[in-house]
């Protein structure tokens, strides 16, 4: 009985060793086949090629080549790129982008007359900016407005804005961040050339600002659910912060050290008490001088 119950025991230790040596071989071989670099079904021809062309850079990056009639149907561009459209004279072209907090946008357009056109006058040609709110923002400098000679091959419009806030008073028209439209058409021309081809480019551009021009708040984008969506390829940015900070703790610490310099002048020098000044005799104790005259 001894002896049988030994050789179980034996029998179960050589079973449950080539148990643990299979388990240790699958192991090495699974580790070995993960390493292996042409394991990967990815590195074969045989993998799906929809990862591929997901991968590839999409079509929103490209600069958008047409425009849109009205303001629901803006073509949104982003700050950078140069966009453009064929429109006849008389159309109404809309494009819209996002401007964010502090900076100071430029909008520049560029509208061309083809040399095959045969224009019968002058041409007066407007670019408009519009906000999320559709109020049309002033321009701080440049010619939004311009005229046209008969034969002149193009015209340059530009429009730089205020600077973009965050937030502003119900009753001003300062540019809040968000959405902003462009529209570009013809105000005065020959009714013979209504519906001459013409080319257009836009462009905004925009940079940033600091010290006493800098802004900050706590207001969402003005961006409307009724227009495209627009937002700056970074995400808007946060409002809780500006340079402001830095120009008010740096006043503050100035400050404070004007107020302690003026309270050093005005004080005077600092005198122990009992200690004769410069140049003059040391004094006697009050008591010692009252003893005389008793």
């Amino acid at each position: 009985m001894i002896t049988t119950s030994r050789r179980a025991v034996r029998l179960l230790t050589v079973s449950a060793a080539g148990v643990l040596a299979a388990a240790a071989l699958a192991l090495g071989a699974g580790t070995a086949l993960a390493d292996d670099p042409s394991a990967d079904p990815s590195a074969s021809g045989s993998a799906d090629p929809g990862a591929s062309a997901s991968a590839s850079p999409g079509d929103g990056d490209a600069a958008p080549t047409e425009a849109g009639t009205n303001f629901r149907t803006a073509t949104v561009l982003r700050q950078g790129q140069e966009a453009t459209a064929d429109a006849s004279a008389g159309d109404y072209l809309y494009w819209a982008f996002a401007a964010d907090t502090g900076q100071h946008v430029t909008v520049r357009a560029t509208v061309t007359f083809p040399g095959t056109a045969a224009r019968h006058g002058a041409s007066t040609w407007q670019l408009d900016v519009y906000d999320g709110l559709r109020r049309r923002q002033p321009c701080r400098f440049g010619a939004q407005t311009r005229t046209a000679a008969a034969d002149a091959t193009s015209v340059e419009l530009v429009c730089k804005l205020r600077t973009i806030r965050s937030w502003a008073e119900p009753w001003s028209n300062d540019p809040l961040r968000g959405s902003y439209f462009l529209r570009l058409t013809v105000l005065d021309l020959p009714s013979t050339d209504l519906g001459q081809p013409v080319h257009a480019a836009v462009k905004a551009t925009s940079d940033g600002t600091a010290g006493r021009q800098a802004v900050d708040g706590s207001v969402a984008p003005v961006v409307s659910a009724y227009t495209p969506h627009t937002a700056p390829a970074d995400g808007w940015a946060g409002t809780w912060w500006s340079p402001r900070w830095l120009w008010t703790a740096g006043g503050g610490l100035l400050a404070a050290l004007a107020a302690l310099g003026g309270h050093r002048l005005a004080r005077g020098p600092i005198r122990t008490p009992g200690r004769p000044r410069p140049g003059e005799p040391p004094r006697e104790p009050v008591q010692y001088a009252n003893r005389g005259m008793d």
